[in-house]
């Protein structure tokens, strides 16, 4: 193998990392928002679960960014099909992303209209998820691109099954983890509440798992033999019967526990994606046209350059993040 392929994995990996890194810390308050309807029962409540996320949730949305520019200068070619072929779907994102962060300052501030508020950042939590979803689905089951790497089709293909299954997979999954979360962060009546959610939630999440491995045969036949996919896929299967059991009978474990174990099915869900994709980055359904790490690629030493910057700021980010959540650790009171 030569040194630019070893590079051009590297960043594969890397990107991966960060994709996962945003899933599981804007994961849960992405779902915190998706839960605050159902679980919030007055302000107080409100007041509880903002907080939760307040000192933590911008810096969690770095990891979309550091992921995007990664791959933007490590893979150019990919980055511009994916955001110019969902360009929509991401201004939507950045739409939703931006009116669920006013909202929650809004909230606080403009007495009159609190629930305007916060109905606002309830349904700018629920549609990141879902268009990451849609995108996500369609990257992993192709796009038709032309010769010149370019979206040849209108956006209905975007509305295919097996993309729809995995943005409904995407929200229950990132609910639950806002429901951990939720656990991890506040107690009585709350607490309580959101470990119900979790418990109410865990048969569908299991049911749409099992729907979307059946799916692999349907839609990935070819990739279907790799063996890790099936070792993290079995991996899922475990940690979800562990986390129903820490949620009913293990009370010996904190909440604590909960919620690692929905971040490894996070992160396992993101690796059994890659797995589906590699070595391309984005399938086309002409074949042939497929981008890939080996055909989407910047130069060595582009690669080599920013792997050397990487491993200087990758360590500070994650440094800074755990100070982050240790400052702020415990649970939200009044």
């Amino acid at each position: 193998m030569e040194f630019i392929d070893i590079l051009r994995n590297i960043w594969f990996i890397l990107i991966g990392v960060l994709f996962i890194g945003y899933t599981i810390l804007d994961g849960f308050d992405l779902g915190v928002g998706m839960l605050m309807p159902f679980i919030a029962k007055d302000d107080a409540d409100k007041k509880k679960l903002i907080n939760s996320i307040w000192p933590v949730w911008d810096g969690n949305e770095v990891w979309l960014i550091a992921g995007a520019g990664a791959l933007f200068a490590a893979f150019p070619a990919a980055y511009a099909a994916v955001f110019s072929g969902f360009y929509l779907l991401f201004m939507l994102t950045l739409f939703a992303l931006i009116f669920r962060a006013v909202s929650m300052e809004f909230w606080h501030y403009d007495i009159k209209r609190k629930k305007l508020w916060a109905a606002a950042f309830s349904i700018g939590s629920f549609f990141p998820p879902l268009f990451f979803g849609l995108i996500i689905g369609n990257v992993m089951l192709g796009l038709p691109l032309n010769d010149k790497f370019q979206f040849t089709s209108d956006l209905s293909v975007i509305f295919r099954p097996f993309p729809v299954l995995a943005a409904v997979l995407v929200i229950v999954f990132m609910i639950i983890h806002g429901a951990s979360y939720v656990a991890l962060k506040t107690e009585g009546a709350l607490h309580d509440k959101a470990e119900s959610a979790a418990l109410k939630l865990w048969p569908f999440a299991v049911f749409l798992f099992i729907i979307a491995v059946i799916s692999i045969f349907f839609f990935f036949p070819e990739r279907s033999v790799n063996p890790l996919m099936w070792i993290f896929s079995l991996l899922i299967f475990i940690v979800l019967f562990t986390f129903r059991l820490s949620m009913k009978r293990m009370k010996i474990w904190k909440s604590g526990f909960t919620f690692i174990l929905s971040s490894v099915v996070l992160a396992c869900l993101w690796i059994c994606a890659g797995v589906l994709l590699y070595p391309n980055l984005l399938n086309s359904t002409g074949g042939g046209n497929s981008l890939s790490i080996y055909n989407a690629s910047s130069s060595e030493l582009t690669l080599l350059i920013m792997f050397v910057f990487a491993l200087i700021g990758m360590p500070v980010v994650i440094a800074y993040t755990i100070f982050v959540y240790r400052i702020f650790k415990g649970k939200v009171k009044e």
